[in-house]
């Protein structure tokens, strides 16, 4: 078997910038206006907040990849740190949350094409072009990681054209009557209570800030190239959230915004006519793709990493001609797209569940990253050899209680459902340590 260690790495700044920034702004972050809307100007300080706490997040994953530069990302880390149950734990829930999500991203794709052409507006069709969206990247993955990464940057610089315009033209094109800046939480729930709510309206828009510590394996000079490419596309992605709901708040009516199916498309049409709203849907066709490619390749990464470590089954492990793990990528896309026939399928109940099991995907992935978030000390004093854990920094910490308020913000609900899932990893993880 090809291992990291004797493999060409294919993935510098940035490539790996462009994962970061193409996973976090994805399918999730284009409609995020119209779920925020309600809040007001709570919503921007939000976003803000959430910014902070991402960067702190980023500065923890930056050190931790200095430290030991893993394939794995967050799952390596934990299992440094606290062992190999718990890192189980983490790979199985992070594993969990990723192919659980890609139907949600490629229903994005299918309806942004969809609105293009009228007259493909059809279940069939629809389920066609999720199914096809899916399976397309699963094949780019599938010729390498060098070609997901380069797929990664032509998606990802393409789409921040159209946004960034957005972004920065746009504020020239805010009415102060629509932004209202003045009232903090028109939305009448307690200020606790709002906030908690768009905690994870807005981190889910923050997933994947840890891309670039995944595929470490096939990163060029990982211990600088990672905390780089981290940091950087954290801050990109940041300035486009805050700006970006800052305009299209600001030049959408208030009434408009909060029914909007496409608030950035709408935002373009006011500002740019019919011709700027093709372009923005166009953004979101390739933005969809391109997230679907980078979680793709994590998909395929965090197993194959915890199969090297005996801890998934052999299967995800297994490396194909070109270096990937083919079969992990195949099992995981194949499990999406059963929940994508099960949604298609149209079942009150079978639907419900579904919804339930997509709206989990943001609760399982931020519990690694608190997991992550004070791991640093352990896994330091791993690399050294042993001795005393060094103390938790102060931007640890913050990491930790951001990560903290996320879960809590999520609801009990999703919380209980989302530990019983990761239960259910117990007795794979049992099996596999009986074949040890």
């Amino acid at each position: 078997m090809e291992n990291a260690s004797t493999k060409a790495k294919s993935l510098g700044v940035a490539a790996c910038t462009a994962i970061v920034v193409g996973n976090m702004v994805g399918s999730g972050f284009y409609l995020s206006p119209s779920a925020v809307a309600p809040y007001g100007s709570l919503a921007v300080i939000a976003w803000i907040v959430m910014a902070v706490g991402a960067i702190c997040l980023g500065l923890t994953f930056a050190r931790l990849a200095r430290l030991a530069p893993a394939t794995g990302g967050p799952y390596a880390y934990t299992r440094m740190a606290y062992g190999d149950f718990i890192g189980f734990l983490i790979a199985w829930g992070y594993w969990i949350s990723i192919w659980a999500s890609l139907p949600v991203i490629a229903f994005a794709f299918a309806g942004a094409i969809m609105n293009l052409v009228p007259e493909w507006q059809n279940k069939a069709v629809a389920l066609g072009l999720t199914l096809g969206a899916i399976w397309f990247v699963v094949l780019i993955n599938l010729r390498g990681v060098k070609a997901a990464g380069i797929f990664a940057e032509l998606t990802t610089y393409s789409k921040m054209v159209p946004f960034a315009a957005i972004a920065i033209v746009g504020l020239f094109y805010i009415r102060p009557e629509n932004l209202n800046l003045a009232e903090i939480n028109p939305s009448g729930e307690p200020l606790w209570t709002a906030a908690a709510a768009l905690a994870p309206l807005t981190m889910f828009a923050f997933l994947g800030l840890e891309s670039a510590t995944v595929p470490a394996g096939d990163v060029r000079d990982p211990t600088r190239t990672i905390p780089r490419s981290t940091i950087l596309g954290i801050t990109i992605a940041a300035l486009l959230y805050v700006l970006g709901t800052v305009v299209v708040m600001g030049v959408v009516p208030h009434e408009q915004l909060v029914r909007s199916v496409a608030p950035f498309t709408d935002a373009a049409r006011i500002m740019w006519g019919s011709i700027g709203a093709g372009v923005i849907a166009i953004a979101v066709i390739i933005s969809s793709i391109g997230a679907l490619n980078g979680w793709t390749l994590l998909m395929g990464q965090v197993p194959m990493a915890a199969a090297e470590d005996r801890l998934f089954p052999p299967a995800f492990g297994r490396l194909s001609g070109r270096g990937v793990p083919a079969l992990g990528i195949i099992i995981s896309a194949t499990l999406a797209t059963i929940l994508v026939l099960v949604q298609a399928a149209g079942s009150p109940g079978v639907r419900a569940f579904y919804n339930l099991v997509v709206s989990l995907s943001t609760m399982t992935a931020v519990i690694p990253y608190a997991f992550c978030a004070l791991a640093g000390g352990f896994v330091a004093a791993r690399v050294a050899g042993g001795g005393p854990v060094p103390r938790v920094t102060v931007v640890e910490i913050i990491a930790f209680v951001f990560s903290l308020f996320t879960v809590y913000g999520c609801g009990p609900e999703p919380v209980l459902y989302g530990l019983m899932l990761m239960l259910l990893g117990i007795p794979v993880y049992t099996w596999q340590r009986r074949r040890i």
